[in-house]
């Protein structure tokens, strides 16, 4: 197991909690000599989403949802998004994962899963939105940009990462991330890997389950220090304000439990278990020396 090297934390500040996570990256028409614009913040990235006009909709092949791609325009910018309207209840429904009696497949829990990882900080999962689509709320989610892959084609491929320190922080931050959100459906499908093999994770809407304890907290090895700090800000109230619209009391109460559980599961860790996650991506990113040697280690 690779140790994850502490270097600097994330670091934002936003009118709304759930606007504070740093935005995902996005492609613009760029006119030749012309500096690139800066890309937009994550407050812009809502407000495009939630006012922007539709300019077409086609299908997504991959996944059950029923999520739809769209192109939307301000004016402005041009970009593409995600919708999905989904709501369905059933009981006792067979998942990978096993049998869930109370079985929830809900378009909210994009929109909450977007707010509640800005709200501690964690840059992985694209801003999400409630707008109507043909009469139905929808979510509405930034279409993350510049997409190398998915984890499913890149296990096929056997394509390892360029960088397997930066690749194993995303993954020990997607694993707290799915326990904190009590995610059942996290599949290679869902985990983006853009070009600069920046992990995007997706496709939340059976997430928010009522399980008060962790599914494998044994996994849990690291966490980014920021999210750490953020987790145990977190109140009944303050979610309650950023996500009641979208869950219920018992979901609440159960996602605090959990925080609690990764709170005191890093604690006794100790702070060897902490690190900084987007100091340890950007120098991923950077150049290497000449005379570097290549990355080694599997994914």
């Amino acid at each position: 197991m690779h140790r994850l090297i502490l270097v600097m934390a994330l670091a934002a500040a936003a009118p709304a909690p759930w606007a504070e996570a740093p935005p995902p990256p996005v492609r613009e028409p760029a006119t030749a000599g012309a500096a690139a614009p800066a890309p937009p913040t994550r407050q812009e990235q809502e407000q495009f989403l939630r006012e922007a006009d539709m300019v077409k909709v086609r299908g997504v092949r991959k996944g059950i949802t029923g999520t739809q791609q769209a192109t939307m325009s301000d004016g402005t910018r041009t970009h593409d998004v995600s919708i999905q309207a989904v709501n369905e209840s059933r009981s006792n429904v067979r998942l990978a994962h096993g049998f869930e009696l109370q079985f929830r497949d809900y378009w909210g829990y994009n929109v909450a899963a977007a707010r509640l990882g800005a709200m501690i900080a964690l840059p992985m999962v694209p801003p999400s939105v409630e707008r109507r689509f043909r009469g139905d709320a929808a979510a509405y989610t930034w279409w993350v940009d510049d997409v190398l892959m998915d984890e499913m084609q890149r296990r096929k491929d056997h394509r390892p990462p360029p960088n397997i320190v930066a690749w194993n922080a995303q993954q020990w931050m997607m694993l707290v991330f799915d326990e904190l959100i009590a995610n059942v459906d996290r599949n290679q499908g869902n985990m983006l890997i853009d070009t600069r093999w920046r992990l995007w994770l997706i496709d939340h809407s059976r997430s928010f389950r009522t399980n008060a304890t962790l599914r494998n907290p044994r996994a849990l090895l690291h966490c980014d220090r920021k999210v750490f700090e953020r987790l145990q800000t977190l109140t009944r109230a303050s979610l309650q304000e950023a996500l009641g619209a979208y869950l219920t009391g018992w979901e609440i109460d159960a996602l605090l439990k959990r925080r609690d559980a990764l709170v005191a599961r890093f604690t006794a860790l100790g702070p060897r278990a902490l690190f900084d996650l987007e100091s340890v991506v950007r120098r991923a990113a950077r150049p290497p020396k000449a005379s570097a040697a290549p990355p080694a280690g599997r994914p």
